[in-house]
Protein backbone atom coordinates (compact mmCIF):
# COMPACT_ATOMS: atom_id res chain seq x y z
CA UNK A 1 0.00 0.00 0.00
CA UNK A 2 1.48 3.20 -1.30
CA UNK A 3 1.17 5.53 1.71
CA UNK A 4 3.63 8.53 0.57
CA UNK A 5 0.20 10.06 -1.38
CA UNK A 6 -1.96 9.88 2.12
CA UNK A 7 1.05 11.32 3.83
CA UNK A 8 1.09 14.21 1.13
CA UNK A 9 -2.67 15.21 1.65
CA UNK A 10 -2.33 14.83 5.45
CA UNK A 11 0.40 17.24 4.91
CA UNK A 12 -1.54 19.90 2.45
CA UNK A 13 -4.58 19.58 5.02
CA UNK A 14 -1.74 21.08 7.71
CA UNK A 15 -0.56 23.45 5.92
CA UNK A 16 -4.00 24.88 5.22
CA UNK A 17 -5.47 24.62 8.62
CA UNK A 18 -2.10 26.45 10.17
CA UNK A 19 -2.62 29.14 7.32
CA UNK A 20 -6.41 29.70 7.89
CA UNK A 21 -5.18 29.81 11.53
CA UNK A 22 -3.05 32.14 11.54
CA UNK A 23 -5.12 34.69 9.08
CA UNK A 24 -7.87 34.51 11.24
CA UNK A 25 -5.29 35.78 14.24
CA UNK A 26 -4.26 38.00 12.51
CA UNK A 27 -7.23 39.57 12.10
CA UNK A 28 -8.50 39.22 15.28
CA UNK A 29 -5.41 40.71 16.63
CA UNK A 30 -5.70 44.13 14.04
CA UNK A 31 -9.65 44.40 15.50
CA UNK A 32 -8.44 43.76 18.82
CA UNK A 33 -5.92 46.66 18.20
CA UNK A 34 -8.72 48.90 16.73
CA UNK A 35 -11.08 48.38 19.41
CA UNK A 36 -8.52 49.13 22.24
CA UNK A 37 -7.72 52.37 20.46
CA UNK A 38 -11.14 53.72 20.48
CA UNK A 39 -11.53 52.82 24.12
CA UNK A 40 -8.40 54.55 24.90
CA UNK A 41 -9.80 57.56 22.83
CA UNK A 42 -13.03 57.40 24.37
CA UNK A 43 -11.44 57.43 27.89
CA UNK A 44 -9.42 60.26 27.19
CA UNK A 45 -12.51 62.28 26.40
CA UNK A 46 -13.83 64.26 29.99
CA UNK A 47 -15.79 67.50 28.31
CA UNK A 48 -19.35 67.79 27.43
CA UNK A 49 -17.61 68.05 24.09
CA UNK A 50 -16.64 63.87 24.32
CA UNK A 51 -20.35 62.86 23.09
CA UNK A 52 -19.50 64.15 19.87
CA UNK A 53 -16.37 62.60 20.15
CA UNK A 54 -17.63 59.23 21.21
CA UNK A 55 -20.17 59.13 17.90
CA UNK A 56 -17.17 60.11 15.58
CA UNK A 57 -15.16 57.89 17.19
CA UNK A 58 -17.43 54.78 16.66
CA UNK A 59 -18.41 55.95 13.37
CA UNK A 60 -14.53 56.23 12.53
CA UNK A 61 -14.18 52.51 14.19
CA UNK A 62 -16.74 50.96 12.21
CA UNK A 63 -15.45 52.46 9.16
CA UNK A 64 -11.79 51.35 9.69
CA UNK A 65 -13.18 47.55 10.31
CA UNK A 66 -15.34 48.03 7.14
CA UNK A 67 -12.27 48.90 5.62
CA UNK A 68 -10.26 45.71 6.98
CA UNK A 69 -13.25 43.28 5.66
CA UNK A 70 -12.27 40.31 8.06
CA UNK A 71 -14.92 37.81 6.86
CA UNK A 72 -13.94 38.56 2.72
CA UNK A 73 -9.80 37.95 3.82
CA UNK A 74 -10.97 34.80 5.85
CA UNK A 75 -13.04 33.53 3.16
CA UNK A 76 -10.03 32.37 0.55
CA UNK A 77 -8.04 30.77 2.81
CA UNK A 78 -11.14 28.96 4.52
CA UNK A 79 -12.31 27.62 1.43
CA UNK A 80 -8.74 26.60 0.60
CA UNK A 81 -8.82 24.62 3.59
CA UNK A 82 -12.43 23.37 3.27
CA UNK A 83 -11.16 22.15 -0.11
CA UNK A 84 -8.52 19.99 1.43
CA UNK A 85 -10.45 18.71 3.93
CA UNK A 86 -13.06 17.26 1.34
CA UNK A 87 -10.62 15.68 -0.72
CA UNK A 88 -8.95 13.75 2.04
CA UNK A 89 -11.54 11.54 3.51
CA UNK A 90 -12.10 10.63 -0.64
CA UNK A 91 -8.66 9.96 -0.63
CA UNK A 92 -8.75 7.43 2.69
CA UNK A 93 -11.82 5.81 1.45
CA UNK A 94 -9.77 4.80 -2.00
CA UNK A 95 -6.65 4.10 -0.28
CA UNK A 96 -7.58 1.52 2.33
CA UNK A 97 -10.06 -1.38 1.37
CA UNK A 98 -12.74 -1.33 4.03
CA UNK A 99 -13.15 -5.56 3.44
CA UNK A 100 -10.39 -7.38 3.92
CA UNK A 101 -12.30 -10.18 4.20
CA UNK A 102 -11.10 -11.84 1.01
CA UNK A 103 -7.77 -12.18 1.96
CA UNK A 104 -8.95 -14.56 4.59
CA UNK A 105 -7.89 -17.80 5.42
CA UNK A 106 -10.17 -20.94 6.85
CA UNK A 107 -8.34 -21.84 9.55
CA UNK A 108 -8.61 -23.21 13.04
CA UNK A 109 -8.30 -19.63 15.02
CA UNK A 110 -6.09 -20.75 18.17
CA UNK A 111 -7.49 -18.16 20.30
CA UNK A 112 -5.53 -19.79 23.52
CA UNK A 113 -2.31 -18.84 21.67
CA UNK A 114 -3.32 -15.44 20.44
CA UNK A 115 -4.70 -14.59 23.88
CA UNK A 116 -1.10 -15.53 25.01
CA UNK A 117 0.91 -13.24 22.49
CA UNK A 118 -1.41 -10.10 23.36
CA UNK A 119 -0.96 -10.72 26.60
CA UNK A 120 2.78 -10.99 26.67
CA UNK A 121 2.60 -8.37 24.28
CA UNK A 122 1.57 -5.82 27.18
CA UNK A 123 4.00 -7.13 29.61
CA UNK A 124 7.08 -6.45 26.97
CA UNK A 125 6.15 -3.05 26.73
CA UNK A 126 5.29 -2.46 30.69
CA UNK A 127 1.64 -2.07 30.79
CA UNK A 128 1.45 -4.18 33.49
CA UNK A 129 -1.95 -3.36 34.63
CA UNK A 130 -3.61 -3.23 31.41
CA UNK A 131 -2.00 -7.04 31.01
CA UNK A 132 -3.25 -8.05 34.17
CA UNK A 133 -6.71 -6.62 33.36
CA UNK A 134 -6.55 -8.82 29.88
CA UNK A 135 -4.76 -12.10 31.04
CA UNK A 136 -7.98 -12.08 34.09
CA UNK A 137 -10.75 -11.34 31.86
CA UNK A 138 -9.33 -13.88 29.01
CA UNK A 139 -8.57 -16.58 31.77
CA UNK A 140 -4.70 -16.23 30.93
CA UNK A 141 -3.46 -15.45 34.24
CA UNK A 142 -1.50 -18.96 34.62
CA UNK A 143 0.23 -18.75 31.79
CA UNK A 144 1.18 -15.14 31.45
CA UNK A 145 2.63 -14.66 35.51
CA UNK A 146 6.18 -15.90 34.67
CA UNK A 147 6.16 -13.80 31.98
CA UNK A 148 4.86 -10.57 33.86
CA UNK A 149 7.38 -11.46 36.49
CA UNK A 150 10.25 -11.41 34.00
CA UNK A 151 9.75 -8.11 32.55
CA UNK A 152 8.99 -6.57 35.68
CA UNK A 153 12.24 -7.05 36.60
CA UNK A 154 13.46 -6.39 33.39
CA UNK A 155 11.73 -2.92 33.65
CA UNK A 156 13.03 -2.40 36.72
CA UNK A 157 16.95 -2.04 35.82
CA UNK A 158 15.34 -0.28 32.76
CA UNK A 159 13.98 2.88 35.32
CA UNK A 160 16.89 2.40 37.65
CA UNK A 161 19.13 3.29 34.68
CA UNK A 162 16.67 6.00 33.48
CA UNK A 163 17.47 7.64 37.03
CA UNK A 164 21.55 6.82 36.43
CA UNK A 165 21.56 3.98 39.04
CA UNK A 166 23.56 0.96 37.32
CA UNK A 167 23.53 -0.97 40.32
CA UNK A 168 20.42 -3.46 39.50
CA UNK A 169 21.57 -3.72 35.41
CA UNK A 170 25.33 -4.38 37.01
CA UNK A 171 24.12 -7.39 39.62
CA UNK A 172 21.73 -8.84 36.35
CA UNK A 173 24.84 -8.75 34.71
CA UNK A 174 27.17 -10.33 36.88
CA UNK A 175 24.37 -12.63 37.55
CA UNK A 176 24.44 -14.06 33.91
CA UNK A 177 27.71 -13.27 32.91
CA UNK A 178 28.22 -17.48 32.46
CA UNK A 179 25.14 -16.97 29.82
CA UNK A 180 26.57 -13.58 28.16
CA UNK A 181 29.73 -14.92 27.38
CA UNK A 182 28.69 -17.36 25.00
CA UNK A 183 26.45 -15.31 23.30
CA UNK A 184 29.95 -12.75 22.41
CA UNK A 185 28.29 -10.30 24.35
CA UNK A 186 30.56 -7.39 26.47
CA UNK A 187 27.33 -5.49 28.37
CA UNK A 188 29.54 -6.35 31.21
CA UNK A 189 32.48 -4.25 30.10
CA UNK A 190 29.80 -1.39 29.03
CA UNK A 191 28.12 -0.92 32.25
CA UNK A 192 30.99 -1.01 34.34
CA UNK A 193 32.81 1.44 31.80
CA UNK A 194 29.50 3.66 32.29
CA UNK A 195 29.62 3.72 36.13
CA UNK A 196 33.44 4.29 35.52
CA UNK A 197 32.66 7.17 33.41
CA UNK A 198 29.67 8.43 36.22
CA UNK A 199 32.53 8.57 39.31
CA UNK A 200 35.02 10.67 36.93
CA UNK A 201 31.98 13.14 36.01
CA UNK A 202 31.50 13.83 39.42
CA UNK A 203 35.14 14.03 40.70
CA UNK A 204 35.84 11.24 42.26
CA UNK A 205 39.58 10.12 41.22
CA UNK A 206 40.36 7.95 43.75
CA UNK A 207 37.37 6.11 43.84
CA UNK A 208 37.40 5.84 39.90
CA UNK A 209 40.75 4.29 40.41
CA UNK A 210 39.82 1.48 42.59
CA UNK A 211 36.72 1.24 40.56
CA UNK A 212 38.94 0.43 37.29
CA UNK A 213 41.49 -1.55 39.19
CA UNK A 214 38.31 -4.06 40.45
CA UNK A 215 35.99 -4.00 37.58
CA UNK A 216 37.79 -3.01 34.48
CA UNK A 217 40.93 -4.84 34.83
CA UNK A 218 39.56 -8.44 34.48
CA UNK A 219 38.67 -6.97 30.78
CA UNK A 220 42.21 -5.59 29.60
CA UNK A 221 43.54 -8.71 27.81
CA UNK A 222 40.71 -8.46 25.29
CA UNK A 223 39.64 -4.60 25.69
CA UNK A 224 42.80 -2.99 26.48
CA UNK A 225 42.91 0.45 23.70
CA UNK A 226 39.37 0.80 25.17
CA UNK A 227 40.78 0.91 29.09
CA UNK A 228 43.55 2.64 28.68
CA UNK A 229 41.11 5.51 26.87
CA UNK A 230 39.30 5.19 29.63
CA UNK A 231 42.48 6.34 31.94
CA UNK A 232 43.16 9.04 30.29
CA UNK A 233 39.59 10.55 30.94
CA UNK A 234 40.96 9.89 34.79
CA UNK A 235 43.31 13.21 34.00
CA UNK A 236 40.05 15.40 33.59
CA UNK A 237 38.46 14.30 36.39
CA UNK A 238 35.05 16.80 37.16
CA UNK A 239 35.54 18.28 33.86
CA UNK A 240 35.12 15.61 31.27
CA UNK A 241 32.73 17.50 29.03
CA UNK A 242 35.38 19.99 28.46
CA UNK A 243 38.02 17.28 27.37
CA UNK A 244 38.82 14.98 24.28
CA UNK A 245 36.91 12.55 26.33
CA UNK A 246 33.42 14.53 26.29
CA UNK A 247 31.63 11.59 23.61
CA UNK A 248 31.86 9.51 26.67
CA UNK A 249 29.32 11.28 28.38
CA UNK A 250 26.87 11.26 25.09
CA UNK A 251 23.10 10.01 26.26
CA UNK A 252 23.56 7.73 23.01
CA UNK A 253 26.26 5.29 25.65
CA UNK A 254 23.64 5.09 27.33
CA UNK A 255 20.76 4.06 24.88
CA UNK A 256 23.15 1.63 22.85
CA UNK A 257 23.52 -0.27 26.60
CA UNK A 258 20.00 0.23 27.32
CA UNK A 259 19.21 -1.77 23.92
CA UNK A 260 21.69 -4.27 24.89
CA UNK A 261 20.78 -5.05 27.65
CA UNK A 262 17.05 -5.63 26.75
CA UNK A 263 18.45 -7.73 23.78
CA UNK A 264 20.09 -10.02 26.04
CA UNK A 265 17.36 -10.35 28.88
CA UNK A 266 15.49 -11.38 26.19
CA UNK A 267 18.00 -13.90 24.71
CA UNK A 268 18.37 -15.44 28.09
CA UNK A 269 14.78 -15.65 27.88
CA UNK A 270 13.99 -17.77 25.09
CA UNK A 271 11.97 -14.01 23.70
CA UNK A 272 12.26 -12.37 20.77
CA UNK A 273 13.87 -9.23 21.21
CA UNK A 274 10.62 -7.68 19.33
CA UNK A 275 7.20 -8.28 20.39
CA UNK A 276 5.82 -11.07 18.18
CA UNK A 277 2.68 -9.15 18.00
CA UNK A 278 4.20 -6.05 16.69
CA UNK A 279 6.35 -8.55 14.25
CA UNK A 280 2.94 -10.28 13.36
CA UNK A 281 1.16 -6.81 12.69
CA UNK A 282 3.85 -5.07 10.63
CA UNK A 283 3.96 -8.31 8.10
CA UNK A 284 0.41 -8.57 8.08
CA UNK A 285 0.08 -4.86 6.67
CA UNK A 286 3.06 -5.24 4.64
CA UNK A 287 1.31 -8.38 3.23
CA UNK A 288 -2.05 -7.46 2.90
CA UNK A 289 -2.22 -5.51 -0.37
CA UNK A 290 -0.66 -8.33 -2.69
CA UNK A 291 -3.37 -10.33 -1.52
CA UNK A 292 -6.09 -8.12 -2.01
CA UNK A 293 -4.88 -7.33 -5.48
CA UNK A 294 -4.74 -11.21 -5.77
CA UNK A 295 -8.12 -11.62 -4.97
CA UNK A 296 -9.71 -8.78 -6.75
CA UNK A 297 -8.16 -10.96 -10.23
CA UNK A 298 -8.58 -14.09 -9.06
CA UNK A 299 -12.27 -13.35 -7.40
CA UNK A 300 -14.09 -16.42 -8.52
CA UNK A 301 -11.36 -18.85 -7.18
CA UNK A 302 -12.12 -17.99 -3.38
CA UNK A 303 -11.83 -22.07 -2.72
CA UNK A 304 -8.78 -22.61 -4.85
CA UNK A 305 -7.34 -20.10 -2.67
CA UNK A 306 -7.90 -21.47 0.79
CA UNK A 307 -6.76 -25.19 -0.11
CA UNK A 308 -3.55 -23.36 -1.17
CA UNK A 309 -0.47 -23.96 0.63
CA UNK A 310 1.89 -21.35 0.24
CA UNK A 311 1.21 -17.67 -1.54
CA UNK A 312 -0.18 -17.42 -4.64
CA UNK A 313 2.15 -14.53 -5.05
CA UNK A 314 5.26 -12.84 -3.83
CA UNK A 315 5.21 -10.89 -0.69
CA UNK A 316 8.34 -8.89 -0.20
CA UNK A 317 9.43 -8.51 3.15
CA UNK A 318 12.40 -6.85 4.14
CA UNK A 319 15.61 -8.86 6.37
CA UNK A 320 14.19 -7.74 9.76
CA UNK A 321 11.24 -10.27 8.57
CA UNK A 322 13.22 -13.08 7.25
CA UNK A 323 14.12 -15.67 10.41
CA UNK A 324 14.85 -18.99 8.97
CA UNK A 325 16.84 -19.49 5.76
CA UNK A 326 14.45 -20.65 2.50
CA UNK A 327 15.22 -23.09 -0.20
CA UNK A 328 14.12 -22.88 -4.17
CA UNK A 329 14.33 -25.76 -5.75
CA UNK A 330 16.97 -25.38 -8.88
CA UNK A 331 14.97 -27.77 -11.08
CA UNK A 332 10.82 -27.38 -10.00
CA UNK A 333 11.73 -23.68 -9.27
CA UNK A 334 9.55 -24.46 -6.28
CA UNK A 335 10.05 -23.03 -2.49
CA UNK A 336 10.68 -26.36 -0.17
CA UNK A 337 8.03 -27.26 2.03
CA UNK A 338 7.21 -29.58 5.34
CA UNK A 339 6.05 -32.35 2.50
CA UNK A 340 8.62 -31.25 0.38
CA UNK A 341 12.17 -30.73 2.23
CA UNK A 342 15.29 -30.15 0.42
CA UNK A 343 17.57 -33.01 0.39
CA UNK A 344 21.24 -33.59 0.43
CA UNK A 345 22.79 -35.66 -2.11
CA UNK A 346 25.58 -38.02 -2.33
CA UNK A 347 27.80 -35.39 -4.15
CA UNK A 348 27.04 -32.12 -1.59
CA UNK A 349 24.51 -30.40 -3.97
CA UNK A 350 21.14 -29.70 -2.89
CA UNK A 351 17.52 -30.81 -4.22
CA UNK A 352 13.63 -30.80 -3.67
CA UNK A 353 12.49 -34.26 -2.66
CA UNK A 354 10.02 -34.04 -5.62
CA UNK A 355 12.50 -33.61 -7.84
CA UNK A 356 14.75 -36.76 -6.75
CA UNK A 357 11.41 -38.93 -6.59
CA UNK A 358 10.88 -37.75 -10.21
CA UNK A 359 14.51 -37.67 -11.88
CA UNK A 360 14.86 -41.54 -9.78
CA UNK A 361 11.67 -42.77 -11.49
CA UNK A 362 10.66 -43.06 -7.74
CA UNK A 363 13.90 -44.36 -6.38
CA UNK A 364 14.53 -47.13 -9.33
CA UNK A 365 17.33 -45.97 -10.74
CA UNK A 366 20.03 -43.34 -10.15
CA UNK A 367 20.10 -40.43 -11.54
CA UNK A 368 22.78 -37.39 -12.97
CA UNK A 369 23.26 -34.72 -10.26
CA UNK A 370 22.19 -31.39 -12.56
CA UNK A 371 25.21 -29.42 -10.81
CA UNK A 372 27.76 -31.82 -11.45
CA UNK A 373 28.20 -35.27 -13.61
CA UNK A 374 28.06 -37.28 -10.29
CA UNK A 375 25.83 -40.30 -10.32
CA UNK A 376 23.35 -40.33 -6.96
CA UNK A 377 21.38 -42.96 -5.66
CA UNK A 378 18.00 -41.68 -4.09
CA UNK A 379 18.40 -43.79 -1.31
CA UNK A 380 21.56 -41.97 -0.08
CA UNK A 381 19.95 -38.33 -0.05
CA UNK A 382 19.31 -36.79 3.13
CA UNK A 383 17.05 -34.18 4.30
CA UNK A 384 18.20 -31.08 5.11
CA UNK A 385 17.44 -28.47 7.78
CA UNK A 386 18.81 -24.78 7.68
Amino acid sequence: MELTAIKDAFDRVTKKQKLSSSKAQEMFDLIDKEIKQTLQKLQSSNDRESQIDCKSALADLKAKLQDIAPLSQLESTQKELNLALSKYPKMLEKSFVPDISKAYRNIDFDTHTVNEIIGSHFYRQGLFEVGDCFTSETGESESASAMKSQFQELFGILDAMKHRNLEPALNWAMFNSDKLKPNGSDLLLKLHRLQFVELVQKGNRDRALQYSKACLAPFASDHMVEIQKLMGALLWTGRLEHSPYSHLLSQANWDKVTGELTRQFCNILGQSYKSPLSVTMEAGIRGLPPLLKFMNVMAGKRQEWQSMKQLPVPVDLDSEFHFHSIFVCPVSKEQSTEENPPMLMSCGHVLCKQSITKMSKNGTKSFKCPYCPSDVNSAQCRPLVF
